[in-house]
């Protein structure tokens, strides 16, 4: 279906040229970076811009590198791109796991890791990877510099902390000094590509130290404190599993809809989470083995 809507078009050729841009038009504007998103959204004749900005062709917003102890993930980089990246394979197992989950090869060649958290829908692969090993969202405008830490990112389904003259220009995910090791798990069909039923993601960062961020049962992902705190408390057994998992229930909320009922997302959620979890400590055990 075409689009059936009038819009302005810029492709400004470097990142300056964008931001004053965006400062320019503000609310008025979307920026297109994959547009896998932004084409469905128009399409409905959800959020029509009054100018589309095509930052496509900032090749600085493409780059995936270590800064110090961090890793630095471009705006452009697609999900193909985090899926070739060494250093995402060997820092950040659980987004090169996630990463290779979304959608067909199709998609990962156009979709963004940022576009992705930008949208905000609640069934979005990146996030809970992100929320797990705290990365930050760095933006730029007119009026210079911010940065959001990513658990204050996400306000409301397909609502973000962002402001309208705001570009982002990178993620940054701050690497553990000592040894860590993650899994993701996500429900979806046995074949084909499907949108995230539901995903969890655990990072062990010690023995007795883990984050767990549960995603698509919820208007926003979220991550769950006071399963982090029996299992820093206790480790992992028989026992703090059994009772972690029957934490779930008061942690997520899903919901019923086309795809999978709230009660099978339930119940999916804790079974994935038990699979993380020991996946987590099986690769943490062995931390030099890395997972396709």
């Amino acid at each position: 279906m075409a689009i059936p809507y009038e819009f302005a078009y810029e492709k400004p050729q470097n990142l300056e040229m964008a931001v004053k841009l965006l400062g320019k038009y503000g609310k008025k504007a979307r920026l297109l970076a994959g547009g896998t998103d932004l084409a469905n959204q128009m399409k409905q004749g959800f959020r029509v811009p009054g100018i589309i900005i095509d930052i496509k062709g900032i090749h600085e917003m493409e780059e995936i590198k270590m800064d110090g102890n961090e890793l630095h993930i471009g705006s452009l980089a697609t999900f193909n791109d985090l899926l070739s990246s060494r250093l995402i394979k060997e820092n950040v197992n659980i987004l090169h796991e996630a990463a290779g989950l979304v959608a067909s090869n199709g998609v990962r060649n156009r979709a963004t890791m940022v576009g992705n958290i930008c949208s905000a829908v609640a069934c979005m692969d990146s996030a809970t990877p992100l929320m797990v090993h705290e990365a930050v969202i760095h933006t730029l405008s007119t009026r210079g510099g911010n940065s959001y830490r990513i658990q204050d990112w996400f306000v409301d389904n397909r609502k973000t902390a962002i402001q309208d003259d705001e570009i982002v220009t990178h993620v940054s995910i701050p690497l553990p000094a000592a040894r860590y090791a993650g899994a993701y798990q996500k429900l979806m069909r046995y074949s084909g590509e499907d949108l995230s039923q539901a995903n969890v993601s655990v990072l062990m960062l010690g023995e007795k130290q883990f984050s767990v961020a549960f995603g698509s049962v919820g208007p926003i992902p979220k991550r769950s404190l006071k399963i982090e705190h029996l299992l820093n408390e206790e480790g992992i057994s028989e026992g703090s599993i059994s009772r972690a998992k029957n934490m779930i229930d008061s942690v997520i909320a899903p919901i019923t809809d086309v795809r999978a009922t709230k009660e099978y997302r339930m119940h999916m959620s804790k079974v994935m989470f038990e699979r993380a979890l020991l996946a987590a400590r099986e690769r943490y055990n062995k931390p030099r083995v890395f997972f396709k």
